[in-house]
């Protein structure tokens, strides 16, 4: 048997889920899409999104030839990495491209589908969201296979794994444009709307009288759908290619221990990670098939999520089985775990109903301070377990393989493990933008005169959604910490390759490069403390010139447009798209250009292994900070919500409004710097992956 065959598998699968995201296109798209003036209203969503990527991909584009010419000068012959570069910023672009289209036309279909239905709204909500889902493993599968027998893996030729860098790098270089940009655009407007229309002129979220509420509308496609979507595609790469490449160490370490491989076997390890990805594209389209238009679209979704990861266990069981090693399936279902009770804590501490919102809620009756103080010290606890929890996952699927084949065998074990949480991605993103969907039908509804019709059935689907969307960012959180870990395992196999003489036995071969006490490891741990600070410090200051000109924009047309308040005049919904999107672009490059920037100059300056402490503190340090902004931000918004259901006086009093202040506040913290800051952990890391031949050539200190 020509076991490079097996590549065939994982391309074939990819090639099918393209296939099965054209059906879902389908469904989606015959059904109706309601009166005249929902098809306006979604028009402008559609137009405004699509305006915005137009203009996002063409920002990308500069810095992507740019990036591209120096790769292929720098690291010749490899032009692989560079190809590889180009090739999956393409990749990344197209799925978040596809994922969002497919979200803005299934918007008003589920709008309209709920004047009759709430279950058959859902369904069709998920649906769209699915294409999303799907498309992220599909394209993950179709590039790194097709890469793989580009640069010609094979079983005599497994350590050529190195070039596929590029294409995580690329990934990440998009995935960070599209979260920050996204994010950016999504907070100006939303931050603008709220300020005003809210607080200032008292009328309800999503009103045709506010005009920021199309860019508001806009923006959860942008940033909730596109942008997310971009964060797990790029995750999803980045975890396959470093566990490919710890992959190739485990082998060779086995192989200098005494335990001899076939070519074939040690090409089943290195090509694992790829054949348990084909399995997220099966279990993700069983477990949207399995939803069904139950009275309880939690339940619905449960049942989606559980069907998943049944099959999902099953399929890595086996697999672990043909590989020869029965530990690996315990770490992959310890990652898959680890996805669920990342996602239970988040909703403890982000939940409608739970102690933390009900206290920041109740806190906001003493005036907007109050609440800020009270939510911030949750944010802060709320770090604690998520964090507790993934670093005990990662100790525990070390010591489940450190007996096969000492500490090299431990870290496969840990990639195993980031395999097993990041298979999750397809039904938890179709979850994910299943939430933008029913926000933007909700608002379709309220903006077209139709609430009265679907009387509460968007409401309770988008409560729903804001429970899928809390979930993702538990799951992403935990994505982007265990995929960190595994890309600074990578980093490390690979620095030892190119500075240490031998194969890499244990960890332990590598004691008198990291030192602790070492001066240049301290200055590389203290520039990576700071460097997700600085990043977040300019991502959230973007927000805020945004949201400035968004405030000025609303006052201007309230003020000079006759009639707009009483619903007698229409206000230009483009000047605030148009704010929005000018801000976002123009404000995204800065913060980007941190994460090319430091670990090169830190590489350069310090040398590859001080990199290793910048790369573990810059992890840390950015995974904890995530947390508390993501937890935060969704605390202070949950209980403003709880408020709006009513209790502590309910909408319109002095308390719903500092709640909104407190709302505010955490917008930019939990949509836009905490969710780009998973990136760039990530980012950091495959770049100095990348360059590491660089690094180890030009250093000023070895």
């Amino acid at each position: 048997m020509d076991y490079s065959a097996l590549l065939f598998i994982p391309l074939g699968v990819g090639l099918a889920g393209l296939g099965l995201i054209g059906l879902l296109y389908w469904l989606v798209m015959r059904e109706e899409t309601g009166t005249e003036r929902m098809r306006e209203i979604a028009s402008f969503i559609e137009q405004g999104a699509d305006a915005f990527l137009k203009r996002e991909f063409k920002t990308i584009s500069y810095f992507i030839v740019v990036i591209a010419v120096l790769l292929l000068a720098g690291l010749w012959p490899n032009w692989q990495i560079a190809f590889g570069f180009v090739y999956g910023a393409v990749c990344s672009l197209v799925a978040t491209f596809i994922g969002m289209k497919a979200a803005v036309r299934a918007n008003v279909r589920a709008a309209n589908l709920a004047r009759k239905s709430a279950g058959k709204a859902f369904v069709l909500a998920f649906r769209g969201g699915a294409v999303m889902g799907l498309i992220i493993p599909s394209l993950n599968l179709v590039g790194i296979s097709s890469m793989c027998l580009l640069v010609g893996l094979s079983p005599h030729n497994i350590e050529v794994v190195d070039l596929l860098v590029g294409f995580g790098f690329g990934a990440s270089l998009s995935a960070l444009f599209a979260q920050l940009g996204g994010g950016i655009y999504t907070k100006s407007a939303d931050v603008g709307a709220d300020l005003v229309g809210k607080v200032e002129a008292g009328i309800p979220e999503d009103d045709p009288r506010n005009p920021a509420v199309i860019a508001d509308l806009v923006g959860d496609n942008v940033g909730d759908c596109a942008g997310r979507g971009a964060d797990l595609f790029e995750s999803n790469a980045d975890n396959l290619i470093c566990m490919m490449i710890v992959g190739v160490a485990f082998v060779l370490a086995m192989q200098a221990l005494g335990h001899p491989m076939r070519p074939e076997v040690a090409f089943l390890f290195v090509v694992f990670p790829l054949l348990g990805r084909s399995f997220d594209v099966l279990a993700t389209t069983l477990g949207v098939l399995a939803a069904r238009p139950l009275k309880s679209p939690v339940r619905a979704l449960n049942i989606s999520i559980i069907t998943t990861s049944a099959v999902l266990a099953v399929c890595f069981y086996f697999l672990a089985r043909l590989v020869g090693y029965v530990e690996l399936f315990f770490c992959a279902l310890l990652g898959m775990v680890s996805a669920i009770v990342l996602a239970l804590a988040v909703q403890y501490y982000t939940g409608i109903g739970k102690k933390p919102v009900v206290e920041t809620a109740k806190a906001a009756q003493m005036g907007a301070a109050i609440n800020i103080i009270t939510g911030l010290s949750y944010g802060l606890e709320s770090t604690a377990i998520p964090l507790i929890g993934v670093a005990a996952v990662l100790a525990a699927s070390y010591f489940i393989m450190l007996p096969v084949g000492g500490s090299v065998a431990g870290l496969y074990g840990i990639a195993a493990t980031a395999l097993g949480i990041t298979s999750m991605t397809g039904i938890i993103q179709s979850a994910d933008t299943f939430g933008p969907i029913v926000d933007n039908a909700d608002g379709i509804a309220e903006m077209s005169g139709i609430k009265d019709e679907v009387g509460e059935a968007l409401d309770e689907l988008d409560a729903v959604g804001n429970i899928t969307k809390a979930i993702t960012k538990g799951y992403a959180m935990g994505c982007a910490i265990i995929t960190s870990a595994i890309m600074l395992f990578a980093y490390v196999c690979e620095a030892a390759k190119y500075t240490h003489k031998g194969v890499l036995k244990s960890l332990s071969d590598l004691a008198h490069h990291l030192v602790a006490v070492d001066p240049t490891f301290i200055a590389a741990a203290v520039l990576g403390a700071i460097t997700p600070f600085l990043f977040s410090a300019l991502a959230i200051r973007a927000v805020g010139r945004g949201a400035y000109k968004m405030v000025e924009e609303v006052r201007r047309q309230f003020r000079e447009i006759p009639g707009i308040l009483e619903g007698k005049a229409k206000p230009d919904y483009a000047k605030c798209v148009d704010i929005s999107t000018k801000y976002a672009l123009r404000e995204m490059v800065a913060p980007t250009l941190i994460g090319l920037i430091m670990p090169i100059a830190v590489g350069l300056l310090l040398g590859p292994w001080a990199l290793t402490a910048f790369l573990l503190s810059c992890t840390i340090t950015g995974a904890v900070l995530a947390t508390f902004m993501f937890n935060t931000g969704a605390t202070w918004d949950n209980a403003k919500k709880f408020i709006e259901y009513g209790h502590f006086g309910g909408k319109g009093t002095d308390t719903h409004k500092a709640s909104v202040i407190g709302d505010t506040v955490g917008d930019p913290l939990k949509d836009t710097a905490g969710p780009s800051l998973h990136i760039l952990i990530k980012l950091v890391s495959i770049v100095s992956i990348t360059l590491l031949p660089l690094f180890v050539a030009h250093a000023l200190i070895i």
